[in-house]
């Protein structure tokens, strides 16, 4: 980028209008979003809103991020439920107790940043951490399931609640299910379809929106009888969203009556170390898609965090997080400073107020069928298989986290779920408890300057989640923009949060100007194939290729090129295409590399690891990609099968400026294939007749131009090594035409 966005008054001064029009979008997505989420949650819908507003203005006058965006997020819903159930004595005052304890959370969060304790979130293990929003995510389906089939469940257990979605399903009221299969469809299909219109809206609009006119439809605004397939169903305004028309009805005051209960501290610290875990996992999550690499204050911004969180829960607000949906929004659409989120607030708050009308009309499972939706998402297969790939005692970690949740509470199961951890660690590096703490913490593990300037750090012991702390505390005394080795050969252990630092570590060491070169783990075992999954050292052990990569290892010595199957970290130059600018890239490896030698062209494949999605629920992918670099300036643009790539890849690139070009000569040429960039007239001229014609005529591959490379891939997943030999053949012929 040319410049970063001035701080302050001036920030805003300078960049109010693509911060408003960002805030505008997210304000969209926020106010069906922060119903729901209250809803879900058994609050009053409107404790969502004044979360939604407090986390946009209050927020955003003391806050340690520059794009994120702060409100209720669905990670606080299983905390309040929790509350609400605990602490209901019948006097109807639960809710104001829960509010109460989101005070009291707010403050020692705001304590906790103050003693700059920003980095006690980076000490859980992340395993656990997913296991807990697994739970959360089944927590959130088996709830609003019933509300999304028109039936209902007394029971208090979780598990007798997916139980009584299955046995109550014949029950299910077909004029509610009818507007939830719509609300349902909208979601999953909505960055499919191409139409630009529908694109401009974001799904919960689109939503919402359609469910209103089943609302007329059906007449749910008066209590009736309505007969389908020979059964009798009711509807009536029960079933629509209520809100009150004056909304300083809606205003709560919290209730200390608790304070002094058990069950009121375990609600403290589960809303406490939810929303800490979260807003910092995120906070990191939205510096990596910031495209001007700035780093938040962790610290300022729990203080920031939990002060606003005192704020709600004062007012009858939820607790406030950074949200990570609203926060990509709010990036994609242009924001530059922190003044987009304080300008969402108060649009947010404008909405309520002009479409209260409108909103009233609503029917509730229109709400639930998003967070349905939302919590499928949290606990799917795919959630399963990725913690799964990462080493069978991951999985374990994951589901013992996730079933001791469902069985007893968040608290509990954090505990629990970091306790299994520690005794698996110890299992594995076979030491005796004291000596495995010495080794933890008096390993000698130290860092020190080398002559050139560059930084060696060592870690010995054991480099579990339980260092992380120490490991911070050296890392402080590495300025930003230093070469630094770290070396892992003296640890017995390497866990896979501790891997994870690291590695957090090298990105910002990198973005910032410095190399770091991750060794000494040659000696070490995993269950896993996955390059952070736990690791022991062993004796005698040696590193052994895989069959694919003695593969690509006997490619290389039959056409003199060279292969190394090592991992690289440094994945700084693939950041330059649009493809990976807002992708978090892992990692690369099993790097072949050569040059068309009548050209001087030189390519590389490399296997990626890259995450695309939300912070905790990312999907992680794999794929093979070739670099050529082209000796002469090229225009940027991409290529691609038209449809091929819309879900993940066309709608990222509305946000940039890039558009469709088509050749009005080469009509089928322009059928086949999506040509987008911003510079037309040099991507015309860079298509010529010969090029087009290649194309034409040969397999289609993605292709992306930065300006002086180009990348290429077919799927989104590991290439054969036939495969890698017909990506070379292509690319060879390719660079012909371009010489």
């Amino acid at each position: 980028m040319e410049f970063t966005p001035k701080t302050g008054i001036k920030g805003l001064v300078e960049n109010w209008r693509g911060d408003v029009i960002a805030a505008i979008s997210v304000a969209l997505i926020a106010l069906p979003l922060s119903l729901g989420i209250a809803l879900a949650a058994g609050a009053p819908a409107m404790a969502g809103i004044w979360s939604a507003v407090v986390g946009g203005v209050v927020t955003t006058l003391y806050r340690g991020g520059h794009v994120s965006v702060n409100g209720p997020a669905k990670g606080v819903i299983a905390v309040i439920l929790f509350g609400i159930a605990v602490m209901d004595d019948g006097s109807g005052q639960a809710f104001n107790y829960v509010l109460a304890a989101i005070v009291v959370s707010g403050g020692i969060q705001a304590f906790l940043g103050v003693l700059k304790l920003g980095r006690l979130a980076d000490i859980f293990h992340s395993s656990v951490i997913h296991g807990l929003l697994a739970a959360i995510g089944i927590i959130i389906f088996a709830k609003q399931i019933h509300v999304a089939l028109g039936t209902n469940s007394d029971s208090a257990s979780i598990i007798q609640n997916l139980i009584d979605a299955v046995v109550y399903l014949p029950q299910a009221n077909p004029f509610v299910v009818i507007i939830s299969i719509v609300g349902l469809l909208l979601s999953l299909f909505h960055s499919k379809i191409s139409f630009r219109v529908f694109q401009f809206f974001p799904a919960p609009i689109w939503v919402i929106a359609f469910s209103i006119p089943f609302v007329y439809l059906f007449n749910f605004f008066d209590p009736q009888s309505l007969n389908f397939l020979g059964r009798t169903y009711e509807v009536g305004p029960t079933l629509l969203l209520d809100i009150p028309d004056n909304f300083t009805d809606s205003i709560l005051h919290p209730n200390f009556g608790k304070i002094d209960t058990l069950e009121f501290w375990t609600t403290v610290f589960s809303i406490l170390i939810i929303t800490s875990i979260e807003s910092l996992a995120i906070a990191k999550a939205v510096d990596k898609i910031d495209p001007y690499k700035r780093k938040t204050d962790l610290n300022k911004d729990l203080t920031g965090i939990g002060l606003s969180t005192m704020a709600a829960g004062f007012i009858g607000g939820l607790p406030i997080i950074a949200v990570i949906i609203r926060s990509t929004v709010n990036i994609h659409n242009g924001a530059k400073t922190k003044w987009s989120n304080l300008y969402q607030g108060v649009f947010l708050l404008i909405l309520i107020v002009a479409l209260s009308p409108v909103m009233k009309q609503v029917p509730l499972c229109a709400f639930a069928i998003l967070l349905v939706h939302t919590g499928f998402k949290l606990a799917s297969p795919a959630v399963f298989k990725q913690v799964y790939n990462q080493g069978p005692e991951q999985i374990i970690f994951f589901v013992f986290t996730m079933v001791l949740t469902l069985y007893t509470n968040l608290l509990i199961g954090l505990v629990g779920g970091s306790l299994l951890v520690l005794a698996s660690h110890m299992l594995l590096a076979k030491e005796s408890i004291p000596q495995f703490f010495r080794m933890t913490y008096r390993a000698g593990s130290k860092v020190s300057q080398n002559q050139d300037g560059g930084y060696d750090l060592k870690i010995k012991g054991i480099a579990n989640f339980l260092g992380i702390l120490k490991i911070d505390k050296l890392i402080e005394k590495i300025p930003a923009g230093a070469d630094v080795n770290i070396n892992l050969a003296e640890t017995r252990l390497v866990g896979m949060t501790y891997m994870e630092y690291l590695v957090d570590f090298l990105r910002v060491q990198k973005e910032t100007g410095g190399s770091v070169v991750i060794k000494g783990l040659d000696s070490h075992v995993s269950y896993s194939t996955h390059n952070r999954a736990l690791k022991i050292s062993l004796s005698n052990t040696e590193q052994k290729l895989s069959p694919r990569q003695v593969r690509l290892q006997n490619l290389a010595n039959e056409n003199d090129y060279t292969f190394n199957g090592r991992v690289d970290w440094d994945t700084i130059y693939l950041k330059k295409f649009h493809f990976f600018e807002i992708r978090p890239i892992e990692r690369k490896s099993n790097a072949l590399k050569g040059t068309f030698k009548y050209n001087n062209m030189s390519w590389e494949i490399s296997d990626v690891t890259f995450n695309d999605g939300d912070a905790f629920s990312a999907e992680t992918f794999n794929t093979t990609i070739m670099v050529l670099k082209i000796n002469k300036d090229i225009p940027v643009f991409t290529m691609e099968k038209e449809g091929l790539f819309e879900k993940i890849f066309d709608r990222v690139m509305a946000f940039t400026g890039f558009k469709d070009i088509d050749f009005e000569m080469y009509p089928d040429f322009s059928k086949r294939f999506l040509i987008t960039g911003r510079d037309e007239p040099a991507i015309r001229v860079f298509f010529n007749d010969e090029l087009i014609r290649f194309f034409e005529n040969r397999q289609i591959y993605h292709i992306e131009s930065n300006g002086e490379a180009l990348i290429l891939f077919n799927k989104v997943k590991l290439a054969r090594t036939d495969e890698t030999i017909a990506l070379i053949d292509y690319t060879k012929d390719l660079a012909k035409l371009l010489a």
